[in-house]
């Protein structure tokens, strides 16, 4: 296997690469029968949402062919994403949130032939070296088994899980871990 090297895009060449991310989106996700996992156009929307807020960071991993990103920003001080978890929620959170001390891990995919070679460690510190976040949280489908096992085992913490959607979107649980760095 070559080599794998990092790279961070700025928020212009994120959206100038979306159609790639897409693409390692699909093959990321896909079922061990060949069949499409998740929507690639559901996909490109939130995409295309979460790379306009403020703060957007990405980092790629490449061989040179791209097999890896991770994303994120600063949540948003609303803190109404929160309301969506299952449970109390601490009130640090809701005020580390409301105090934009918090950033979101929005994505961290891997192609299945470069797990396991700690690609994903590397881009998770990659992404998370910049920030001056007191608190880092991620979302899991709690049906990945694999994420739950990795987020776990770098320290990250099960601050709840958030409320099965209407839309039939699998149900998350919401880990955080402290401080970014």
């Amino acid at each position: 296997m070559a080599e794998v090297f990092l790279r961070r895009l700025t928020r212009w060449q994120a959206e100038a690469q979306r159609e790639a991310m897409a693409d390692l989106y699909v093959e990321a996700y896909r079922e061990p029968s060949g069949e499409e996992f998740r929507e690639r156009g559901a996909f490109l929307r939130r995409f295309a949402e979460h790379v306009q807020r403020p703060g957007f960071e990405m980092v790629i991993a490449s061989d040179p062919a791209l097999v890896g990103c991770a994303y994120g920003f600063p949540a948003e001080r609303d803190a109404r994403w929160w309301q969506e978890i299952n449970g109390r929620v601490p009130h640090e959170l809701e005020e580390l949130t409301a105090s934009g001390r918090v950033f979101v891990v929005a994505e961290l995919m891997v192609l299945p032939a470069h797990r396991r070679g700690h690609v994903a460690t590397r881009l998770q510190e990659s992404l998370l070296l910049r920030s001056t976040a007191t608190l880092v949280v991620t979302f899991v489908d709690t049906a990945n088994g694999a994420a739950r096992s990795a987020v776990r085992a770098w320290g990250w913490r099960l601050a709840g899980q958030l409320r099965r959607s209407d839309d039939g979107e699998p149900e998350l649980e919401a880990w955080s871990r402290g401080p970014a760095h």
